[in-house]
């Protein structure tokens, strides 16, 4: 389907280079719309003299109404190549007037509309072979896809934007036939069939996954080979237990050296602390600047796991590097969390340029650290191997683990901590007076979830008390200003407005990050929330008949495709997580329902797991919990609390942890609570071993 729809493509381009349309394009007093809109990559927009509208009902009926081809134009604030594409078209009088004189424009928030957004990113790579941002579609006036593509320089966006506006001019119905073979092939994407086997999960040998996944290594530098280079923090968070569970010291290794190198390397803002969204070349070195929340929420996660796995001080102070970013830079005083800081910083021409705020050059750094500059030299490579393409700029990466850096100096862990302090601090306090990368101050309900279940996996790890009141925080933002009172979710926030139904993966990604507030505060009504919106999934977005959520609610305009969103990425899918806390909850609230459609979803996904393991990672996790035995650790009684910090500190995968410090009455407490102790119930199913009294003996009762 793939080649016959790129082929078609080609086609049509080519039935269209024939007779040209040599009318002049006619003059417009150009109104741009998007000055109306609140999405800071929109707002980007509002002043190009392309006649951009938002993506509305209002805009869909003006296409039909005029039966006017659309360009539907999508990317993020933070998108180096989409501000490379605006300052080279959308900027340029002429390419806007002839968008202007022959297409309806629409700008798409792809952060805002991830609905939108994935319909026709499927398209494009079904039209291609490949997608990414900035997206660039022409439609029909129905909005179904005919053409598209990526980053287009000028003359390549005019000639083939004019192209296929003369081909609907001269013969529509050629175009129409393409959108109705394209549109049968986006339909087919995510088709997901029933899966009728009976499997028994606990003698699956996932051998031949992992397999898939160790020939894609990268020894020596960590994460997988080649280049660009994405993080896929839940990815190593799944072979990191895998590696655990079954003793592979191998994948262990792989592991140790993918998180070390990710942190040492340039694509880790060694100044200000935080995480760039991917590296362009295999070691890590040089980034995409743009910084995501959705990136460092997830790594927190996952380096505050891997402390409690290695005890590795290197990890503390990442998470702790991170979290000082976020409080910094993407922290409102409301406490909820904004989107991204860009890829590009602006100059005093007012140009942007990517990695500005981020690099170097030699003499600065000579100025700055003055007598501490060549120690500082050495730890951070401003040497040949440190340029960025060859020019006078540097970005810092490290290729010497600290242990073996001060016993080259002669120095002490404490001398080191101290100069990367001051140095650390001189820089910062220089780039300050640079102009910081734009801001996207839109908070997204999902995202801040996902930054939840980072600062509740740092408390866990670390016990420091302020992470858990940041968690806190922002989960009452969620509750109080996101969540409706049908229990429904908005997927937006900013300028104390909520706006856009929520999709499946805000639901998801809230489920799990309030279960995780419950399994450390053992507050009950976080653990009612998640169940509430689970009901709201079941309702609004569940398929009966394969047992798999839609992303998008019942309740909602109707796209061209109401897509199922099931293969992991640089965010695990959303069916995905509703999965994992569907198997959850079911536990907590004894719910067959949950049970069973947890373990169907996961049978649903095997076949094309077993096929391309890389895009499941988050799915493998949840296959290890049918593996192994999953623990219910019940703790009831007045220390409870005390003691569940005490498990939180432990690497314990297989788990899940429920408690009360009162008597309860959910299936997992009823009847434990004895009022002068604190007991342990270690068990499988709400069958237990004989309750403990201490955590030692607890661990004991774990294989």
């Amino acid at each position: 389907m793939r080649n016959l729809l790129w082929a078609l493509s080609a086609c049509l381009l080519l039935a269209s280079c024939g007779e040209k349309n040599t009318e002049t394009v006619t003059e417009h007093t150009f109104t741009n719309d998007l000055i109306h809109e609140t999405s800071p990559y929109l707002l980007q927009h509002a002043h190009n003299p392309v006649n951009w509208r938002g993506w509305n009902p209002e805009t869909l009926s003006y296409a039909k109404e005029t039966n006017q081809l659309m360009i539907v134009s999508i990317g993020y604030a933070a998108c180096h190549w989409c501000h490379v594409m605006e300052k080279e078209s959308f900027e340029d009088s002429t390419v806007a007037a002839l968008m202007n004189d022959r297409f309806v424009s629409v700008k798409v928030d792809r952060e805002e509309r991830p609905d939108v957004d994935q319909v026709y990113i499927n398209a494009v790579q079904l039209m291609t072979g490949n997608a990414g941002w900035p997206l660039n579609v022409i439609t029909l006036p129905d909005g179904r896809p005919v053409w598209g593509g990526t980053y287009f320089r000028k003359e390549q966006w005019m000639q083939a934007i004019e192209q296929v506006a003369d081909l609907y001019d001269e013969d529509p119905s050629k175009l129409v036939t393409y959108a109705d073979r394209l549109e049968d092939g986006i339909k087919s994407m995510d088709i997901i069939e029933l899966n009728t086997d009976q499997i028994d999960y606990t003698n699956y040998d996932d051998t031949p996954l992992i397999d898939s996944w160790k020939q894609r290594f990268d020894p020596e530098y960590g994460g997988t080979a080649g280049a660009p280079k994405f993080m896929m923090p839940s990815d190593w968070s799944m072979l990191l237990r895998q590696a655990i569970n079954e003793q592979d010291e191998l994948l262990l290794a792989q592991v140790k050296v993918t998180l070390d190198k990710m942190a040492m390397g340039g694509l880790y803002d060694h100044v200000g602390g935080g995480f760039a969204r991917y590296s362009t070349d295999p070691k890590w070195h040089v980034p995409h600047f743009e910084k995501m929340l959705y990136d460092n929420a997830q790594l927190v996660s996952l380096y505050s796991q891997a402390y409690s796995a290695f005890k590795d001080p290197f990890y503390k102070e990442v998470v702790d590097g991170i979290l000082q970013f976020v409080a910094k830079e993407l922290t409102h005083p409301e406490g909820m969390f904004y989107s991204s800081l860009d890829a590009d910083s602006e100059q005093e021409d007012g140009t942007l340029v990517e990695g500005a705020f981020y690099t170097y050059k030699l003499e600065e750094l000579q100025s700055v650290l003055e007598e501490d500059f060549e120690d500082f030299g050495e730890y951070y490579n401003v040497n040949e191997k440190g340029l960025w393409e060859e020019e006078d700029v540097y970005v810092l990466f490290k290729d010497k683990h600290d242990q073996a850096f001060i016993a080259s100096k002669g120095w002490t862990m404490d001398q080191l901590g101290s100069k990367k302090q001051q140095w650390h601090q001189r820089l910062a306090d220089y780039r300050s007076n640079r102009i910081a990368p734009r801001l996207d101050d839109k908070s997204l309900t999902s995202w801040n979830a996902w930054m939840i279940k980072g600062y509740v996996d740092a408390y866990r790890s670390f016990g420091t008390r302020a992470y858990l009141d940041v968690a806190l925080k922002n989960g009452e933002f969620i509750k109080n200003k996101q969540l409706k009172e049908n229990n429904s979710l908005w997927h937006s926030y900013k300028d104390g407005q909520s706006t856009i139904e929520g999709y499946l993966e805000d639901y998801a990604a809230v489920i799990a990050a309030f279960i995780d507030l419950y399994e450390v505060t053992l507050d009950a009504q976080w653990l009612q929330i998640s169940n509430d919106l689970v009901q709201q999934c079941f309702e609004n977005f569940y398929d009966d008949k394969n047992s798999m959520f839609y992303f998008t609610s019942a309740k909602e305009e109707r796209l061209m495709t109401r897509t199922i969103e099931y293969r992991d990425n640089v965010i695990p899918s959303s069916n995905s997580v509703m999965a994992k806390n569907l198997a959850v909850l079911s536990h907590h609230f004894d719910d067959e329902r949950m049970r069973q459609s947890s373990l169907q979803m996961l049978k649903n996904i095997q076949q094309e797991m077993e096929q391309y393991p890389s895009s499941f990672g988050n799915w493998h996790d949840l296959l290890m919990d049918h593996k192994r035995k999953f623990y219910e650790i019940v703790v009831v009684g007045p220390q409870a609390l005390e003691m569940v910090a005490q498990l939180n500190e432990l690497y314990l995968p297989n788990s899940m942890i429920a408690g009360s410090t009162s008597p309860g009455e959910e299936p997992l407490l009823k009847g434990r609570y004895q009022e002068d102790r604190t007991m342990v119930y270690v068990c499988v199913n709400n069958t237990c071993k004989l309750p403990v009294d201490n955590l030692e003996a607890a661990i004991k009762l774990l294989d």
